[in-house]
């Protein structure tokens, strides 16, 4: 596993972070798999872990914790989200108000069974949500010690590029991968000021594989459902890039990740998973390069 700076921050990050959402966090997926997979992923050296208060219908982050539980966390940049919260009936609340925001960050620490966060992400909020009332109580959770950055977690590029010019944001996640070559400049103006760049959604949601390969149990129907449901477009463009997974020498997988990976300006690339082999072949792919043709290749199928 190699090893990032995250911006200007202070920390280092491991380029491979995992993700700690979705089905991974879902009552459904065992909890003793689950909690195995992070110490795998410990294991492996992945060092950055993200979740968020309102993911898995707000299990993920109390999962998390009981799988962090008498751990040593000093070494580990452990990352959660504010702004929104699991809301009942499948849907997700939003609360931008100082007081939720200082509350929802009190609320993980005790989850995660942390003495301090190293990065608190505001989840989707607006561009006018980012104003002075809100960052000022960011600023006093620095202040206090129970927050060490702050980021912005966004796919809306507007409001990643107004992060990047805001002095308390230290940190942006933004979704890139294969399919979304047009956030490059946008990391690289982030990465140059001095702001760390997280890469969520690296594995385009896995829609670059056939479908078939990916069908092995019940999380596989629910995540190729969901695609289908909220992401037709992606599911759709991702079939021009079936051929990274018939490359000889690595896995789709590994070459979406080298992709990602191939920017400097990208810290770490965030996965989720629930399948160990799934997690270790992710971490081969810290170091891996492209190589030129490749290269060629995926701008081709990107249309540049």
């Amino acid at each position: 596993m190699r090893y990032r700076p995250l911006g200007a921050t202070g920390l280092t990050v491991s380029e491979i972070g995992f993700g700690c959402a979705s089905w991974w966090g879902k009552p459904r997926f065992d909890e003793r798999a689950a909690v195995g997979l992070v110490h795998r992923a410990l294991e492996l050296g992945i060092t950055l872990f993200d979740t968020g208060a309102s993911y898995s219908a707000g299990e993920a982050e109390p999962r998390l914790g009981r799988a962090l539980k008498c751990l040593d966390a000093a070494s580990l940049v452990v990352a959660t989200k504010a702004g929104t919260f699991h809301a009942g009936g499948g849907r997700i609340g939003r609360d931008f108000t100082p007081a939720a925001i200082v509350a929802s960050a009190e609320r993980s620490l005790r989850t995660l069974g942390l003495e301090v966060l190293p990065l608190l992400q505001l989840h989707g909020p607006s561009i006018a949500e980012l104003d002075a009332p809100l960052l000022e109580p960011l600023r006093q959770l620095k202040a206090r010690g129970l927050v060490r950055a702050l980021g912005v977690n966004s796919f809306e590029p507007a409001v990643i590029e107004h992060a990047v010019g805001l002095a308390d944001i230290d940190v942006v996640m933004v979704d890139f991968n294969v399919l979304q070559p047009q956030r490059a400049p946008l990391i690289a103006r982030a990465a140059a000021a001095g702001k760390g760049v997280l890469a969520g959604m690296p594995l385009a949601m896995g829609h670059t594989a056939p479908w078939a390969s990916r069908l092995r149990g019940p999380q596989d129907l629910w995540y190729l459902a969901r695609g289908l449901a909220r992401h037709r477009d992606t599911v759709r463009r991702a079939a021009r890039f079936r051929f990274l997974h018939r490359l000889p020498d690595m896995s789709g997988s590994q070459a979406a990740l080298a992709y990602v990976l191939d920017h400097p300006g990208v810290s770490a690339a965030v996965i989720g998973t629930t399948r160990p082999a799934h997690l270790e072949a992710a971490v081969e792919a810290s170091g891996l390069a492209l190589g030129e043709a490749l290269r060629g290749r995926i701008a081709a199928a990107q249309g540049l």
